[in-house]
């Protein structure tokens, strides 16, 4: 079937594009970037670090100050993601519609106003209000800014006057991976005072963030300025090569999610929770000081080897603990060993696919409603993660063989990369 969806014969790794300027320091080329996509790049940094200052803490604020029931945290938890990664979908195509900046400084306004409330919140209602809002502020900026640095970066590099858009992603990646480590730090130090100050100070710095964006981001004509929303998602839908893609992607954003359910099942498991600190840590090190590098590699990969190659490395992290389980437990620390080198895989898996996988959006939307086709990759992920982990949780279940939830973890990359790597046999991940 899918053969019949994908006649294009072309070698899958041909790269037309126009080779990359001369190589200076990478961070070197990033104080080269115009201001524009210095600001979205720095976008990514200020997001995380607001998100990271108060989300973490907040279940533990709704449990221990507000007293709410282990339900009611789950509930407004749940609300809050799906309020994010489900309606992707609407801020992709509102920015097709009217365009990346209001939506971006409706996207700060939102977030703003959902800080202030759950800092303020002392109802469960309120808490819900304030937790949507925070949410769907993501699910709008995040297209919005995705889609504006694709076709910024895509410009610059067809007229070969800066990096490749693959790298550009890459500088978004660490951008990112550095505010998800600050974020933390600076919140406990406030939540020294209490939540609300934490949640205060995010507001603020959502307030500077969407002044930055009303000062420096172009008012770009919106590309389908009058048309139908509707109409937009039908092209993304008809889009037969990049649905496919966006099928077989959509486990990345799974099995990233577990670094905050079967990690810290694992790590229970063998008595050492307290480490997962140091393997975030750990990961977010590598992040910040590899993924240029790495992103480098993947180009001269590929995109349809990156890509695949990344999936392989998320299967493997998962049959690393599924055969551990089925082992006796190594003496002492090295009893983490299985937990370490998942972190490892994983992290470089994320390194070779995602910000190749970035730059394909793109390409395959033929450089059309961007924003509308990163929406529904977005929301493709979030569903994955709304079913996934609903039943990974119960496969965690002590009642179940203890290999069994890792080893269908490891199915989910392992059938994505040979729907990806099928596209990139038919020449489907082919430059465009």
């Amino acid at each position: 079937m899918l053969r019949s969806l994908l006649r294009r014969p072309a070698d899958p790794e041909s790269d037309p594009r126009p080779p990359a300027p001369p190589r200076a320091g990478r961070w070197a080329r990033f104080g080269a970037l115009p201001p524009v996509m210095k600001l979205l790049i720095s976008t990514q940094l200020a997001f995380n670090v607001g998100f990271y200052m108060v989300l973490p803490y907040l279940a533990t604020h709704l449990a221990e100050d507000l007293g709410l029931a282990a339900a009611a945290v789950g509930l407004v938890l749940g609300l809050r993601t799906f309020s994010q990664q489900g309606l992707f979908v609407v801020g992709g195509a509102l920015t097709d519609r009217f365009g990346a900046k209001p939506v971006v400084l409706v996207g700060c306004v939102l977030r703003v106003i959902g800080f202030i409330l759950l800092g303020a919140a002392g109802t469960l209602p309120a808490v819900i209000g304030g937790a949507l809002l925070t949410g769907f502020a993501a699910a709008l900026f995040s297209p919005a800014v995705e889609s504006s640095l694709a076709r910024e970066a895509g410009e610059r590099e067809r007229a070969g006057e800066g990096p490749p858009r693959t790298e550009v992603f890459g500088m978004f990646a660490v951008a990112g991976q550095v505010g998800t480590v600050t974020g933390p730090l600076v919140g406990t130090a406030l939540l020294l005072v209490d939540f609300r100050t934490a949640c205060l100070v995010a507001a603020f710095g959502f307030v500077l963030v969407g002044l930055a964006h009303w000062r420096w981001l172009p008012w770009r004509t919106a590309e389908r300025a009058g048309s139908p929303i509707l109409a937009g998602w039908g092209e993304v839908l008809g889009n037969r090569r990049f649905m496919v893609f966006a099928a077989g992607y959509s486990g990345w954003l799974l099995t990233y999610n577990q670094l905050y359910l079967a990690l810290p099942a694992e790590l229970e498991r063998v008595d050492r929770t307290a480490a997962l600190g140091f393997l975030f840590v750990m990961m977010s090190v590598l992040v910040i000081t590899l993924q240029l590098r790495v992103t480098g590699w993947s180009r001269r990969l590929g995109a349809g080897r990156a890509v695949v190659l990344g999936f392989c490395l998320m299967a493997a992290s998962f049959l690393v603990v599924a055969v551990a389980r089925l082992l006796p437990d190594l003496p002492g620390w090295w009893v983490l060993a299985p937990a370490v080198t998942m972190v490892l895989l994983l992290t470089f898996g994320e390194m070779f696919a995602v910000p190749v996988a970035q730059d394909l959006v793109p390409r395959l939307a033929g450089e059309r409603r961007l924003g509308a086709h990163f929406g529904v990759l977005a929301s493709f992920g979030g569903l994955m993660v709304l079913i996934g982990s609903t039943t990974v949780g119960a496969l965690l279940d002590p009642a179940f063989p203890p290999a069994l939830p890792f080893l269908v973890l490891a199915a989910v990359p392992l059938a994505g990369a040979l729907v990806l790597g099928l596209l990139a046999r038919r020449g489907a991940l082919a430059a465009a």
